[in-house]
């Protein structure tokens, strides 16, 4: 799971929570300084356990290049809660939370979209539904199919504990095992506190639901490429490291949408966490692209 690097918002971003027909959402948002121009807005969305502090080291960067920028938990996701049906946690769902959201914030342009991991999935999904409706896609360390088999396993293995114990006991059994393979929690107290609240403010039913589309996704590579011959602008953007989907299959991914590859150096599954000076450099020099 990503965790971020601090939690103290820039002074161009806020808390808030958007209201939409489909409910409201914790989101951040960032807006550019007074004096530099508006170049359009974009949506980040989060990945498998992950929330919209995920990306709050991009808010700063993303605004002083122009852009209005909005990352949000998804439903069931730490502040926004969901409800307890695994069928209300379905792709077709997330996908319709989405465009709401993208309704409320852009409502008379399209916006760039922004799905890490998981994220990048509903995102995908998304764009093949209306793809007119999003100014670009960026997939951010999201594979073109299921993650890899060992990841697979280990999903398995989540869900079954979600199933039978508390999230509590799940955290403490994590951090245990964290602890026993040299994993060391975060150096920054209020970071750890906030990982754990976060942690046990998912709903049950969207850690499940979503495991479960993590490693069953489809190849829908080839449909994306339609949509990209017919005008969709996209970017695959990775760390040079990643234990989710291995870079040589985003590679590929990104070789047969013909589209380019942004690798960010030193950075793993989470390059908006580990580099995000150069990870908002790739998102705003695509986008000023548009």
């Amino acid at each position: 799971m990503s965790t971020p690097p601090f939690l103290a918002l820039p002074s161009a971003a806020r808390a808030r929570r958007i209201r939409t027909p489909r409910g409201g959402f914790a989101c951040l948002e960032a807006v550019p300084p007074a004096d530099v121009p508006s170049a359009g807005t974009a949506l980040l969305v989060p990945g498998f356990t992950g929330g919209k502090e995920d990306f709050i080291a991009l808010l700063e960067p993303l605004a002083r290049r122009g852009y209005r920028v909005v990352a949000f938990d998804q439903r069931g996701q730490y502040e926004t809660p969901g409800p307890e049906g695994g069928e209300e946690y379905a792709r077709a769902e997330l996908v319709a939370d989405l465009w709401a959201l993208a309704d409320a914030v852009a409502p008379d342009t399209a916006p760039h979209v922004v799905g890490h991991s998981f994220g990048g999935l509903v995102c995908r999904s998304a764009a093949l539904e209306a793809p007119g409706r999003m100014a670009s896609l960026t997939l951010m360390s999201t594979g073109p199919a299921a993650i890899q088999e060992r990841e697979v396993e280990r999903l398995e293995h989540l869900e079954q504990a979600v199933a039978a114990f508390t999230l509590e006991q799940v955290w403490d059994a994590m951090r245990a095992m964290d602890a026993d393979a040299g994993v060391q929690p975060p150096a920054d107290p209020d970071v750890a506190a906030y990982m754990r609240t976060r942690w046990l403010a998912n709903s049950p039913a969207a850690l499940v639901e979503f495991a479960r589309q993590l490693r069953t996704e489809p190849d829908l590579t080839d449909a994306l490429a339609e949509r990209i011959r017919a005008g969709l602008r996209v970017l695959v953007l990775s760390g040079a490291d990643d234990y989710a989907w291995p870079v040589p299959w985003l590679a590929a991914m990104a070789h047969r949408l013909g589209v380019p590859h942004v690798l960010v150096d030193g950075a793993g599954h989470s390059p908006n966490v580990d580099d995000p000076e150069a990870t908002a450099k790739g998102l705003a020099d695509f986008w000023d692209l548009a």
